[in-house]
C-alpha cells in the first residue's frame, strides 16, 4: 500500500486506494445486517459503502435497516435488475477499486486489505479473487474454500475455479473498459462480467478465505433451470465473439465451459430429483427428467469426460 509522508517528511499512517462498496437489494433480507457489519468490521481504512434500492416492495423497512449505519448511502431506482442497479452504484461511487457484495453475503475482516494488496503488488491485474466457503442459514459451512489461482487465461475461460460476485474485486477503470454489467442480464451476469474481463488483463488469487457465500432457497443458485440456461447463452455469445474475431483457441475454451455447464445441470437436476422424491412429489422427478433430457442431452457423456480429465 501507499505510505503518504506528513509534513515532516516522515512516513504517516498507510494509506492505500479508496474501495467502493456496492450492495444491490429489493428486499433487505434477513442477512443485510450481517452483510453490512461484514463491511463496517473490514480491517481496511478506506471503504465507501452503497446501497440501491432495487424497487423493493418494502422500501421502508429497507431504508429503516440502512439509516442505522449512517455512513452507509442510500440509492433507490425503479426496479430494473441486478446489473443495472450495481452499474448505478458504481457510477455513484468514486473509489479506484470496486467491490460487489450481495445482501444475503458476508465478508472476513481482512478481506479487503488482502485483495488491495495483491492488486498494489501486481499493476497488470484487473481483478483480484479470494478464497471463498460456501454457508448455510445459519453460518455453518457446508463447503470450504477451494478456489485456486488460475495460470492464463483460457484457465478462466474454462471456469477452472470459482471466479464469480461474491469473491471479486475489479479496478473500476477495467469494469467500465468493458462495459459493466450487461444491463439485460438478471443470472449468471457476473460470469459475463468474468469472462469480458478475462480479455483485459491478469487475475490474481488470494488463498486466504475472505467471503461466505450463503446457500438457501432464496438465491439463484436454487433456480437451476433459469440458471443453466443463461450461462449456456452467455457462454454461447462469448463463444460467438470468439469466432468472429479467429480465436479459435478461445472457442475451444468456451466449448469446455459449455460442457461444464452441462455436468452442472445434471448435478443439480438430480439434487433437485432427489429432494422432489423425498418429498414424494413424483410427478415434478418426471418434469425435472425431462428438462433435463431437453437442455443437456449428452450430460452423461459429459460427466464421464469429465471424470476421465481429472483422472
Amino acid at each position: 500500500m501507499n505510505i503518504y509522508a506528513g509534513d515532516s517528511g516522515r512516513s504517516t499512517v498507510p494509506v492505500g486506494p479508496l474501495v467502493s462498496v456496492v450492495i444491490a437489494t429489493n428486499r433487505g433480507g434477513p442477512f443485510l445486517v450481517e452483510a453490512l457489519d461484514s463491511v463496517l468490521a473490514q480491517s481496511y481504512p478506506r471503504i465507501e459503502i452503497v446501497v440501491v434500492d432495487d424497487g423493493a416492495e418494502d422500501a421502508a423497512t429497507l431504508a429503516a435497516i440502512i439509516g442505522g449505519y449512517p455512513s452507509v448511502r442510500l440509492i433507490r431506482q425503479a426496479n430494473a435488475g441486478p446489473s443495472v442497479a450495481r452499474n448505478n452504484g458504481a457510477a455513484r461511487t468514486s473509489g479506484e477499486i470496486l467491490v460487489f457484495l450481495d445482501d444475503d453475503d458476508r465478508w472476513h475482516p481482512q478481506r479487503i486489505a488482502l485483495q488491495v494488496e495483491s492488486l498494489e503488488r501486481q499493476p497488470a491485474a484487473v481483478v483480484s479473487y479470494c478464497a471463498m466457503q460456501i454457508i448455510d442459514v445459519a453460518g455453518d459451512v457446508l463447503v470450504p474454500a477451494d478456489q485456486r489461482q488460475v495460470l492464463d487465461v483460457h484457465e478462466i475461460l474454462r471456469r477452472r475455479t470459482g471466479i464469480m460476485l461474491p469473491n471479486l474485486m475489479v479496478r473500476r477503470e477495467a469494469f467500465w473498459r468493458v462495459g459493466g454489467f450487461h444491463p439485460a442480464l438478471r443470472l449468471a451476469e457476473d460470469l459475463d462480467l468474468v469472462l469480458k474481463l478475462a480479455l483485459e488483463g491478469e487475475f490474481v488469487f488470494v488463498p486466504e478465505t475472505g467471503t461466505d457465500y450463503r446457500f438457501h432457497g432464496a438465491n439463484s443458485t436454487a433456480r437451476h433451470h433459469d440458471l443453466c440456461r443463461s450461462i449456456d447463452g452467455i457462454v454461447r455469445l462469448h463463444r460467438l465473439a470468439a469466432r468472429e474475431t479467429g480465436r479459435w483457441d478461445l472457442v475451444a475454451d468456451h466449448n469446455v465451459s459449455l460442457q461444464a455447464n452441462r455436468r452442472f445441470a445434471a448435478w443439480s437436476s438430480a439434487r433437485s430429483a432427489r429432494n422432489l422424491l423425498a418429498n414424494r412429489h413424483f410427478a415434478r422427478v418426471g418434469a425435472e427428467a425431462l428438462w433435463l433430457a431437453r437442455f443437456a442431452p449428452t450430460a452423461p457423456f459429459d460427466w464421464l469426460a469429465g471424470r476421465r480429465s481429472k483422472d
